[in-house]
């Protein structure tokens, strides 16, 4: 049974899941520390979650959370950029970051051996950033390339447009993750050290690994190298849970002329979408067709699973036999999905020469109203809920998966599942609620994006 996950208790230490070794405590300062343990490797994986992303920016500082990724690794006032880099290189590890629309991680990956290491460095980073001026002129430089480099990849700026227009290219969620070349270019430092300020503090830290670690031990390092770093842990302070204005999906009709209708509609009238074109000196047109979808708490979200792997999630999809081996009018073709707290979206895509255009797009629309107007069959369902639950199970082999996975538990859910349980949920999907989903969605297109040569 789920496990609601406790925060106006200080001294909160609940095991969530004793037959996997899942354990989360409330520490001093209102840190969150989840573990999970796993005697079976000789590995952990760690990570340090903030839960700020690109949606908490102030439309003027656009950029600013990837901005401040990057900054922490550029030196701190106990090691040089050299020194982070080579502290997980030296020891065969790993580090990374990654900012998301809602979240920014820390993360390493090290031998069991390597764990202190791994907690000292990324709460110097963490807690220790210089944020210098000469830093933020070089990595500014670097961020540019980055968004030019996704500039040059038509599925790269294809998506992020897809997205941008199904959630509103003027709002918070739609603004792409990076900012634009204008707004990483006219952040100044200040912009970004009252970013960090305001954000980075022991009430929002969320800290997980997964793997031979010790929880107590864990606790421990944490608090000493936060310390450290000049947090002050405060005894009794409670966790801060995000809140956020209730993102609304813009009316097609308000992006009509960008790639939409004057309304959603179903895939029969999908030609009705003027798709907004982006020219590319590319050989195909990359196509992305979609619309608003469901958010990634929605108890549909399994449902949504099962209907994605039909459609278009592997060689046997329907998207991928009808487009591809029986017609031969594309190499990629697929479908997708992306959930947030109060926003989703679905989106098809295909790439193909640009004369099979109208042809693909059809087809494209009508898998998906076919899919809600006939349903699916038995043995489309068996493929579907075995490769999801093999998937699932095989990712779970992996630590830095297992450490995501309690992350989001965290951050996105406030409740502790156990897999048992969700791959219960999953089984229990049946084909009329994947019928039922379908016809939704069939009936929700509103956006479509070309990436390709001049027409």
């Amino acid at each position: 049974m789920p496990l609601d996950l406790i925060y106006d208790d200080p001294a909160s230490d609940v095991v969530l899941d004793a037959a996997s070794g899942v354990r989360r405590t409330i520490l001093p300062g209102g840190v969150r520390l989840l573990t999970e343990t796993d005697r079976s490797v000789r590995s952990a994986t760690l990570g340090l979650w903030l839960p700020v992303g690109s949606r908490d920016e102030k439309p003027e500082h656009a950029g600013s959370t990837h901005v401040l990724e990057h900054l922490l690794f550029k030196g701190t006032r106990r090691r040089t950029a050299m020194q982070i880099a080579s502290a997980f290189d030296e020891v065969g590890g790993d580090s990374n970051a990654v900012t998301a629309k809602e979240h920014t991680l820390y993360y390493g990956r090290v031998r069991s051996a390597d764990v202190p290491m791994a907690v000292d460095v990324l709460t110097d980073m963490v807690t220790s950033s210089l944020l210098e001026e000469q830093a933020l002129r070089t990595e500014r430089e670097v961020i540019l390339e980055e968004l030019a480099m996704a500039e040059d990849d038509p599925q790269d700026v294809g998506y992020e447009t897809f997205l941008a227009h199904v959630l509103g290219p003027e709002t918070a969620i739609g603004r792409p993750v990076g900012g634009t070349a204008q707004t990483v270019t006219d952040l100044d430092i200040e912009d970004v050290r009252a970013h960090y300020g305001e954000h980075y503090r022991p009430d929002n830290l969320v800290v997980t690994a997964v793997g031979d670690v010790d929880h107590d031990q864990l606790a421990d390092l944490l608090l000493e190298g936060l310390r450290r770093g000049g947090w002050g842990l405060e005894p009794g302070a409670l966790p801060h849970r995000r809140s956020r204005e209730t993102h609304e999906t813009p009316s097609a009709a308000g992006a009509a002329g960008a790639g939409a209708t004057e309304g959603a509609v179903s895939g029969e009238a999908v030609a009705r979408i003027v798709p907004r074109r982006l020219a590319r000196p590319t050989e195909q047109n990359h196509i992305y067709l979609g619309g608003t979808g469901i958010t990634a708490v929605d108890e549909k979200r399994h449902t949504l699973s099962v209907l994605m792997s039909i459609l278009g999630g592997g060689m046997s999809s329907r998207l991928f036999q009808h487009v591809r081996e029986q017609r031969g009018l594309a190499y990629s073709v697929y479908s997708f999905s992306a959930g947030y707290h109060d926003a989703g979206l679905f989106g098809l895509y295909a790439a193909c020469r640009p004369s099979r255009t109208a042809e693909v797009v059809e087809l494209l629309a009508q898998e998906l109203t076919d899919m809600g107007e006939r349903g699916v069959d038995d043995e489309e369902m068996r493929r579907a809920l075995g490769q999801i639950t093999g998937s699932f199970a095989l990712g779970l082999e992996d630590t830095s998966s297992r450490m995501g996975r309690l992350g989001t538990i965290e951050l996105m859910h406030g409740r502790y599942t156990g897999i048992d349980e969700i791959l219960e949920k999953i089984s229990r999907v049946s084909a009329g609620d994947v019928q039922a989903l379908a016809a939704q969605l069939a009936s929700s297109f509103t956006t479509r994006i070309d990436v390709g040569p001049e027409a």
